[in-house]
């Protein structure tokens, strides 16, 4: 029996850490497996193309709350987190596999309702739903997915191609899906206190749509593919902007520097942000759960970038290894620090 004393907390390592932590002595031994853990999909070498594979856990209590989520949302929201990462390697999602973990509180009907979402989402984005799993649980609902998609083998996109003087871009806004949760939240907890039942949400429709029910920018792929841009490192940003911009620059070994004004913050986000007496760019960097797309391109590229309206460049990469900044508006320069992972969203 281990002593208690002696364990080290997972909250100390972050989500990145501990990955790195227990995988770091993992090779692949199967000369098929291209590129397994620490990118944003695994890459097998099937033939002609690469095939992607990437899976996602959904834990009641953890990473949703059927009190404010509805059932249906919450389904078409496993799939695009799933397939956000098969087109964060510029590839091509094609099915989806879901596995459930299903309470006895949970009625055929509500199960329904969670697939019609699953379903709205693989049709939008052309996936199949192609197997998976059902069995019983005693702690609510659980729901995997995985995703499989391909890519060419010479226009997969890693997150550790980053070179200095890349340009950083970035496709929507952030910090919006994070500030529609603490909402959520605000409304749930005066529920339960002062069993008010209609909710006060009038005028955060973006923000709630972004946390329940959030698209991904796929066609922007196919934007930088007909502009001739290649990025040389991309991923998608679901554990807050900072966190996946460090990921790119550890793999990469480049610093970066990015600068305040040029961060895209919707408006709701940022009028919420006050309401909550919270700084915008706290949510905007470190909320997370925003399926934006987050990549570098060669700084010859700017011209051709600028002429992409769904894309901003927020910065440029550096060759000072662990020197990450943001720039202020007065030219002063902060660390970018990621919040660590809690084990929870």
């Amino acid at each position: 029996m281990s002593n208690s004393d002696n364990n080290t907390p997972i909250s100390e390592f972050g989500k990145y850490g501990l990955i790195n932590h227990i995988t770091g002595g993992i090779r692949p031994g199967n000369k098929s497996t291209v590129t397994g853990i620490g990118d944003d999909a695994a890459v097998i070498d099937s033939g002609r193309n690469l095939t992607l594979v990437s899976t996602d856990l959904f834990l009641e209590g953890i990473h949703f709350n059927l009190i404010y989520t509805p059932m249906k949302h919450l389904g078409y929201k496993a799939v695009i987190r799933a397939i956000s990462d098969i087109y964060a390697m510029n590839g091509t999602p094609g099915q989806v596999l879901i596995s459930l973990g299903i309470s006895s509180r949970f009625s055929v009907e509500q199960i329904e309702e969670l697939y019609e979402g699953i379903g709205l989402a693989c049709g939008k984005y052309k996936v199949d739903l192609a197997g998976g799993d059902t069995t019983s649980s005693l702690t609510g609902l659980t729901i995997g997915v995985t995703a499989v998609g391909f890519a060419e083998k010479n226009k997969i996109i890693k997150r550790d191609g980053a070179k200095p003087n890349d340009l950083i871009c970035v496709t929507g806004d952030f910090g919006a899906a994070f500030m529609g949760l603490q909402l959520l939240e605000r409304e749930r907890k005066l529920f339960q206190k002062e069993k008010i039942t209609q909710p006060d949400l009038s005028g955060y429709e973006y923000v709630i749509g972004r946390q329940l029910k959030p698209d991904f920018p796929a066609a922007v792929l196919n934007e930088l593919g007909s502009e001739g841009i290649i990025p040389n490192s991309m991923t998608d940003v679901t554990e807050g902007l900072a966190s996946d911009l460090l990921q790119i620059c550890k793999l990469s070994g480049t610093g970066c520097r990015i600068y305040y004004s040029k961060i895209p913050i919707d408006y709701e986000t940022s009028k919420l942000a006050e309401e909550f007496n919270v700084d915008p760019m706290t949510p905007a960097l470190n909320g997370g759960e925003d399926y934006e797309l987050l990549f570098t391109i060669p700084l010859e590229d700017i011209d051709r970038i600028k002429s992409l309206q769904s894309v901003k460049v927020i910065g440029h990469m550096t060759s000072e290894i662990s020197e990450n900044y943001i720039v202020g508006d007065d030219g002063s320069v902060v660390e970018i620090s990621a919040q660590g992972w809690k084990g929870k969203t």
